[in-house]
């Protein structure tokens, strides 16, 4: 089994500490992929991070980790609530899933509160911040020992 999670996130993450910083933190992309992949590390695993805008880049990187990853965490941004195709390059790899969210977006939008991600992970953690991803992490590595 290869040891290595793939981090991906999805649009407008790349604006992290700059982009409404009461919802979504000061921390930058920086330091969530700093902070998965020092946890990664801890636990024998190496990180392989992708952030885009544009959702076929996603797709193709969820779809190079069915050969080259254990497992994937992901917080699909906006892509959560519209993509099926995502959903779909998720189901496909038929790895181990982590949907991430810095906010807690049950207690948002509306729009928010459905995810096409849901349904095909493992597990889904929301509102806890950055921190979710050291969670999300930690989580999937239990789940591969």
């Amino acid at each position: 089994m290869t040891r290595r999670i793939l981090l991906v996130n999805g649009p407008n993450l790349n604006l992290l500490g700059v982009r409404e910083p009461g919802v979504y933190g000061s921390d930058t992309l920086d330091d969530v992929v700093a902070l998965a992949s020092e946890t990664a590390r801890g636990l024998g695993f190496e990180l392989r991070a992708v952030q885009s805008n544009h959702e076929g880049v996603l797709i193709d990187a969820i779809h190079e980790a069915r050969t080259e990853c254990a497992a994937i965490v992901i917080n699909p941004g906006a892509f959560t609530h519209t993509s099926i195709a995502l959903r779909d390059a998720l189901s496909g790899v038929a790895l181990p899933v982590a949907e991430v969210h810095l906010s807690n977006v049950h207690a948002r939008e509306e729009f928010r509160h459905h995810s096409y991600i849901s349904p095909i992970a493992e597990f889904v953690i929301a509102g806890a911040g950055i921190q979710g991803y050291e969670f999300a992490v930690r989580r999937l590595a239990a789940l591969l020992a």
